[in-house]
């Protein structure tokens, strides 16, 4: 297990340092970022002399060496834009989209895991088959498409909900959090619920599917047998072998979950970190945008290891398989 730990994390540095050199690359390529934040009337001996302080007239490996000088010194650098340290401008939008996104995790594994678990025990019933329906329409069709249905429907039509921003917020130790108003989660309703809507179509598919298979198999048939009651059954020996594949794919969504909260946040005015990295690339705030992929890289490859962890305290026949 301890090999595995050091091979992944060996893994994690060489995908952070190419992925690095992949989006300094691109945003190098696409052009001088003095060209979008300079004045409008500023001379061209202006933005030269802006453009040289800055660095971006060195080759492309000078600019990305540098960068990464100041990187392993802890120092992402600073915004173009705003000349405020990158990593103050992440930390405030941070809180937004953790809140954001975990309340979306818990939308989805909390409705469609044990919506897909009952379906799964009985899947001749109605229940079952609509729901599956539902879950087929959860998957085709884009988040962004649900959230302009739900502005539509709750905040335009019938306005129950507030349509854009963060609401009302109350400060934790000098952070801010809108769910802890009311305000701030009737703000946080539709966000939430259209970045869970696919993931919560997945997790219904996946505990029925599993809970079919597993609820066939001739232990579950044996602890019938003698007698042992069906919540029992169905929540002790028959929901431990599910959870095995689901929280593997849990895990990967959470990354999904960052990566979606873009376009989500773009929809509802979200000031999240997405929404931070949509303005980044529009402006070719070239320090924001490579930090902002670092991060999530290394959240993501994090993610994927303590799942690994996960899976194998779960499985013996995966702890056995290490040990030998």
């Amino acid at each position: 297990m301890t090999e595995m730990i050091i091979r992944r994390l060996l893994q994690s540095v060489v995908t952070l340092l190419v992925l690095s050199f992949i989006t300094f690359a691109g945003i190098y390529l696409i052009g001088n970022p003095m060209e979008v934040l300079a004045d409008e009337s500023a001379t061209a001996a202006q933005i030269q002399a802006a453009t040289e302080r800055l660095g971006l007239d060195q080759p492309l490996w000078v600019q990305y060496w540098h960068y990464m000088e100041r990187l392993f010194a802890g120092d992402f650098g600073r915004s173009y834009v705003t000349s405020l340290p990158v990593s103050t401008m992440i930390l405030q939008r941070l809180p937004a989209t953790l809140e954001m996104t975990v309340t979306s995790l818990l939308i989805s594994v909390g409705i469609g895991l044990p919506l897909g678990v009952v379906a799964g025990v009985f899947p001749k019933s109605p229940w079952s088959r609509g729901g599956s329906v539902l879950s087929v329409l959860g998957f085709s069709l884009p988040n962004f498409w649900f959230g302009l249905m739900l502005l539509l429907c709750l905040a335009v039509w019938f306005p129950i909900l507030p349509a854009i921003g963060r609401g009302q917020t109350v400060e934790v130790n000098g952070v801010a959090w809108s769910f802890l108003t009311q305000d701030g989660l009737a703000h946080l309703a539709m966000p939430a619920l259209t970045l869970a809507i696919g993931n919560m179509a997945l997790m219904f598919r996946l505990a029925k599917s599993g809970m079919q298979e597993v609820m066939l198999l001739d232990y579950i048939k044996l602890a019938r047998i003698k007698g042992l009651p069906s919540r029992r059954i169905v929540v002790v020996h028959a929901l431990r072998n599910v959870m095995i594949p689901i929280i593997t794919i849990v895990g990967l969504e959470i990354g999904g979950l960052i990566a979606g909260s873009i376009i989500t946040e773009t929809v509802f005015a979200w000031p999240g970190i997405g929404k931070l990295l949509i303005d980044s690339i529009n402006m070719l705030d070239r320090p924001v945008v490579v930090a902002y992929m670092l991060i999530f890289t290394f959240t993501f490859v994090l993610i994927n290891l303590i799942v690994d962890i996960c899976y194998i305290v779960l499985d013996p026949r995966t702890r056995e398989a290490l040990q030998g």
